[in-house]
């Protein structure tokens, strides 16, 4: 199975760390309710539950942090990473914020060689979770660069992705998440929902099914002669404007509303494309493999697809869910209860059925009724 993305969630960005009395409480409370969902279900169904940017902000609201932070992915992916294991609950985490990200392949290897796994399913969980990474950060180029990646894995393979990214001038992270069942491309529309505080103006989303034919021409691009690419790179520079992708006429006013991140690149690395050009990428998930391919690479031959062949790039913001508590006036957008009244519903059952003191499973309930506030706007797009 290939992995199919299952949402992003948007917060503001905090500073400072968890107080330790606290990060130990989470701990235990964590430790309590996986314990449920494992015995109750299995493994994979945690692996779901934690996939639905949903459930695991009310999850963190029940473990007891502030809904509405971006240190919350942090914190309980770390607390996670330290309550689970696969002897108890047959779930293992890898990864974490910043460098640690960086050790995840490594990680990976030895806690599951070591339980076991052969090289090859090794090397496909590890795929996986550079392949999301590289998706988040390149594929979806939204504002938001990745500074945080998690990888829940099972004891029978199956996995799930947690990554945060951090976009500086608003001061705002998105979170991104992945589970590795039931779809076929890591590069097709693998979001289930998206969610985010606002929509962005423009972004370029060239996982969108809009974008088949401008993935198709990148890949007949980096495999055609390097000099030929030079030279439309050359000539596009020096005669286009992003006006004319945007379909407007005055480029002043477009060019004030293009954030530096959507541009064309004023160079590309073209020993990297020399590079992609001897491997043949055979399509594009092969092609965004290659290391070294980022969000300027895509974006360039995007552009490329998009103005010298007249391939359909779509520059919408996939966002399509929001959280707000109690609501918020004015926001021109239906509002959905479902998704998160089931999420808290299946929170309820687990806390009454965890094994935890009776003042413990009394604070637990009294966050999960904070978090039942959070109201979930649905956002709509032509």
């Amino acid at each position: 199975m290939v992995p199919v993305k299952t949402g992003v969630a948007e917060l503001p960005l905090h500073s400072g760390h968890a107080p330790s009395w606290l990060i130990e409480r989470m701990r235990k409370l964590a430790d309590a309710i996986v314990t449920v969902i494992v015995e109750s279900y299995d493994a994979g169904e945690f692996l779901r539950r934690i996939s639905d940017p949903f459930w695991f902000q009310s999850f963190g609201c029940v473990l007891g942090f502030d809904w509405h932070s971006s240190g919350l992915t942090t914190v309980v992916t770390g607390v996670l990473r330290e309550s689970l294991n696969f002897e108890k609950h047959g779930i293992m985490v890898a990864g974490g914020k910043g460098s640690k990200s960086k050790r995840t392949p490594e990680e990976l290897k030895t806690v599951l060689v070591s339980h076991g796994f052969d090289e090859g399913k090794v090397e496909n969980l590890i795929r996986a979770s550079r392949l999301s990474a590289k998706v988040d950060n390149a594929l979806i180029q939204d504002g938001y660069n990745l500074y945080h990646h998690a990888i829940f894995v099972d004891e029978k393979g199956r996995w799930a992705v947690v990554q945060q990214g951090m976009n500086v001038s608003d001061g705002y992270a998105r979170r991104y998440h992945w589970l590795g069942e039931s779809v076929k491309s890591f590069v097709v529309e693998p979001h289930s929902s998206i969610l985010s505080d606002g929509v962005s103006s423009i972004a370029l989303n060239m996982t969108s099914r809009k974008c088949e034919d401008a993935r198709k021409i990148s890949v007949d691009l980096v495999c055609e002669s390097p000099s030929k690419l030079i030279r439309i790179f050359n000539t596009l520079n020096k005669q286009e404007s992003l006006t004319k992708w945007l379909g407007e006429e005055t480029s002043t006013t477009i060019m004030e509303k293009v954030p530096a991140y959507l541009r064309m690149p004023k160079r590309v690395n073209w020993d990297l494309l020399r590079k992609a050009y001897e491997f043949k990428p055979r399509n594009y998930e092969e092609f965004i493999e290659i290391r070294g391919v980022g969000p300027s690479t895509v974006r360039a031959l995007a552009l490329i697809a998009t103005l010298i062949f007249g391939a359909e790039v779509d520059w919408k913001d996939p966002v399509k869910y929001s959280f707000a508590v109690g609501g918020k006036d004015g926001v021109p957008y239906p509002v959905s209860r479902r998704t998160m009244d089931e999420a808290t519903k299946f929170l309820r059952e687990m806390i009454e059925a965890a094994e935890l003191e009776k003042e413990a499973k009394v604070e637990a309930f009294k966050r999960l009724a904070r978090a039942e506030q959070i109201t979930v706007l649905e956002f709509t797009h032509d």
